[in-house]
């Protein structure tokens, strides 16, 4: 472990974050915004400064980092970013508390739609679009987009992008990471592209186009409304229902099926998550039905698919649904998107291999000397990777409940009054990296109210979802430092 290769990365990774802010800034002189232009500006001035400092003063090239140094580099680089993302939003005066401010950047970057903002439209423009950049930018990984920029830098991304991808491996569609990170970035932009020109044909301006598109392929769920989606359109709501399921898609299957269409229809993962929408999104209409039938069907949908790609958009607030529903609620937010997606939880794949995993341990009871493989689809999944899937969602369902219980304790000790369905609620969407959740933080709520330590201990939680756990957990083990 080399501490001065990973402040050289960690730098590089700071000084880019400072670089996209200053587009920001630019939104701000567009729209005349002196004041929050040269704030935002100087925010960018000053991690630019941070970034260089730590990658020339500190860093040190290397061909390949170890996977113990990715590990470290990515955990690391997240809570970097983090602490200089909050810059714009205190020079700017826009939010002034730190822990106010960290929680609100901790959202952004790890794409959850949690905020403490009771109106996004009162703010500026310039921070309102470095708010949803941030989502768009951690959506398909700042560390991935690193893995482009890197080897001009002199150092190998390839521990990087292991320790990085969201799902339960990186799926390469070229032989080396920096290419396949170009050619899953190619496709977030081009989608991206389209939803904004779809956008515009509704009722949103190019400034709303721009920033929903960015938070709905994140799956991060910032909107620029007190009312999110639900101030919209039945059109503009359903462009962004077609778009977070996409979203919920592998950008490398999207890659493959421009080429081969067919692609979607031999992907048994794709089966299974269209599967998981449809059910969820029948059970809602059902147990909603009331009101006007295409809003009940619209609101079905859109709620299922929303909490299904963890984007955290709303259009009802389902806090105010059945005990039933809201139960249904809490279970989608452990469901998540396919492997290679933006969306965040535990994701479909491992849901797949628990499932297949769980059959063949109650089929061996049966044929005590029978030989089953677990299998995805007709796709068979080694011992090594159902091992490494198990191990993964006990330790999810583990720091779900230390997480719930803490947050408990924290609400107890400051007498916030939260009761345990916003505790659980709170905690399963920060890991999950949702956003609203139930009670006093559902839809028609915000974070606002949650104490100090709370908001803290659920911004942590943010970054240990986002990151799928280990590079988080591996930080605390002596074995990562250990020489």
């Amino acid at each position: 472990m080399s501490i001065r290769r990973l402040l050289y990365v960690i730098g590089a990774v700071v000084a880019g974050v400072g670089v996209a802010m200053l587009s920001a800034a630019v939104v701000a002189l567009l729209y005349q915004e002196w004041d929050d232009a040269w704030q935002i500006a100087a925010a960018a001035a000053v991690t630019i400064a941070v970034g260089l400092f730590a990658w020339r003063s500190f860093g040190q090239r290397t061909k390949e980092l170890s996977p113990r140094e990715g590990f470290a580099a990515v955990g690391l680089s997240w809570f970097a970013i983090i602490a200089v993302g909050t810059l714009p939003y205190i020079f700017s005066g826009s939010i002034t508390d730190v822990t106010d401010a960290f929680f609100e950047t901790s959202a952004g970057f790890t794409t959850t739609g949690s905020s403490i903002l009771t109106d996004p439209g009162a703010l500026s423009h310039g921070i309102l679009f470095w708010r949803a950049l941030t989502q768009w930018m951690g959506g398909m990984g700042i560390i991935v987009l690193s893995v482009a920029i890197l080897p001009l830098l002199g150092v190998g991304g390839v521990q990087l992008a292991k320790a990085e991808s969201p799902g339960p491996t990186p799926d390469r569609l070229t032989p080396r990471f920096r290419e396949t990170a170009k050619r899953l970035w190619f496709v977030y932009l081009g989608i991206t592209a389209a939803e904004v020109l779809a956008l515009l044909l509704g009722d949103m301006t190019l400034f709303e186009s721009v920033a929903h598109s960015f938070t709905t392929m994140s799956t991060g769920g910032f909107g620029t409304d007190a009312a999110s989606i639900g101030g919209f359109s039945a059109y503009t709501q359903w462009v962004v229902v077609v778009f977070m399921l996409l979203a919920g898609v592998s950008f490398a299957l999207h890659f493959k099926a421009l080429r081969h269409p067919r692609a979607y229809l031999r992907s048994a993962e794709l089966r299974i998550y269209l599967w998981v929408l449809v059910a969820a999104a029948v059970v809602m209409i059902i147990g909603t039905r009331g009101g006007a039938v295409s809003d009940t069907i619209r609101e079905g949908v859109f709620t299922a698919v929303s909490l299904v790609t963890t984007t955290g958009f709303a259009t009802a607030d389902f806090g105010q649904w059945a005990a039933a529903l809201q139960v249904l609620v809490v279970g989608l937010m452990f469901i998540g998107g396919m492997a290679g997606s933006t969306a965040g939880s535990v994701k479909i794949p491992r849901h797949g291999v628990l499932v297949s995993a769980s059959r063949n341990d109650l089929r061996r009871l049966i044929h005590p000397r029978g030989v089953f493989v677990a299998r995805l689809g007709k796709d068979a999944v080694s011992e090594e990777i159902v091992q490494s899937v198990q191990a993964f969602f006990l330790m999810y369902m583990f720091i779900f409940m230390t997480g719930t219980f803490l947050f408990s304790i924290i609400d107890s000790s400051t007498g916030a009054g939260l009761d345990l369905v916003t505790s659980a609620s709170a905690t399963a969407s920060a890991i999950g990296n949702i956003g609203p959740g139930l009670s006093e933080v559902g839809p028609g709520a915000n974070y606002a109210g949650v104490p100090m330590l709370g908001k803290w201990l659920l911004g942590f939680l943010m970054v240990v979802g986002r990151l799928e756990i280990f590079p988080v957990v591996l930080l605390f083990t002596r074995e990562l430092w250990r020489k």
